[in-house]
C-alpha cells in the first residue's frame, strides 16, 4: 500500500507541471496570434491607403487628359455623346473613391478595437495603520520591466494622507496579463502578483493597497477615462 501511495503521489507531481506548462504555452500562443492579427490588420490598412492614393492620382491624371481631349473635340463639333462619356467617367471615379473610403473606415475600426484596451496600475498606502516607510516600487508586466518608483519622505507623507500613485498607464493587447508589483518597505521586500484580463475598448484598473505591510490587490474595468 505504501508503494502504491508513493507512485500516485509521484504521478500527481508530474501532472501538475505538465498542466502549468500547457497553460503557459496556450497563453503564449494566444498572445502571439493576437499580435500577428494586429500586425496583419495594420499592414493591410497601410497598403490600402497607399493604393487609394495611387488610384486617386491616376484618376486625376486620366480626367485631366480626357477633359483636355474632349474640350478640343467640342471646339470642332457639338458632340453630346462626349459630354455623356465624361459624366459617366466622373461618376465611376467618385463611386470608386467612396468604396475605398468605406474600406479604410472598416479597417480603422478593426485596428481601434484591437488597440483599444488600456491598463492602469495604481498604488496607495493610506489604509496602512502602521508607519510603513515605502522606499521603492518596481512594476513588471508580462515578465518585462514596466515602471520604477523611488519615494521620498514628502511622497510617503502624501501617500499616508490618501494620495494615489499612478504607476503605469498604457495601451495593451485585449488579452490576459500578469502584473507584479515589488516594494521595498522598511528595507524589506514585499511582492504581489495579479493576473488580469484587459478588455477591448475599455480601461482596466489594477490597484495595490498597502495594509499593515501587505499588498492587497483590487481590479475593475471602466468604459471612460476616469477610474469609476
Amino acid at each position: 500500500m505504501r508503494r502504491i501511495a508513493l507512485a500516485a503521489l509521484a504521478a500527481a507531481v508530474t501532472v501538475i507541471p505538465c498542466r502549468m506548462h500547457a497553460q503557459d504555452a496556450s497563453y503564449t500562443q494566444k498572445r502571439q496570434q493576437l499580435v500577428k492579427d494586429l500586425e496583419s490588420t495594420q499592414s493591410a490598412l497601410q497598403q490600402l491607403r497607399g493604393e487609394r492614393l495611387q488610384l486617386a492620382a491616376r484618376i486625376e491624371n486620366v480626367l485631366a487628359q480626357v477633359m483636355e481631349q474632349r474640350a478640343q473635340q467640342l471646339l470642332l463639333s457639338n458632340e453630346q455623346s462626349s459630354l455623356r462619356q465624361m459624366d459617366s467617367l466622373l461618376t465611376a471615379a467618385q463611386d470608386n473613391l467612396a468604396d475605398q473610403h468605406g474600406r479604410l473606415l472598416a479597417l480603422g475600426d478593426a485596428v481601434r478595437q484591437r488597440e483599444g484596451a488600456v491598463l492602469v496600475v495604481l498604488f496607495r498606502a493610506d489604509s496602512s495603520t502602521t508607519q510603513d516607510a515605502v522606499q521603492t516600487a518596481a512594476l513588471r508586466l508580462d515578465g518585462a520591466d514596466a515602471a520604477t518608483r523611488t519615494y521620498t519622505e514628502t511622497s510617503r507623507g502624501a501617500l499616508r494622507l490618501g494620495a494615489v500613485d499612478e504607476v503605469f498607464r498604457a495601451n495593451v493587447l485585449p488579452t490576459a496579463h500578469t502584473v507584479v508589483l515589488a516594494l521595498t518597505i522598511n528595507g524589506q521586500p514585499v511582492t504581489q502578483t495579479v493576473n488580469v484580463n484587459a478588455s477591448g475598448e475599455s480601461v482596466t484598473y489594477v490597484q495595490f493597497a498597502l495594509r499593515n505591510g501587505q499588498l492587497v490587490p483590487t481590479t475593475w474595468t471602466s468604459k471612460g477615462t476616469t477610474p469609476f
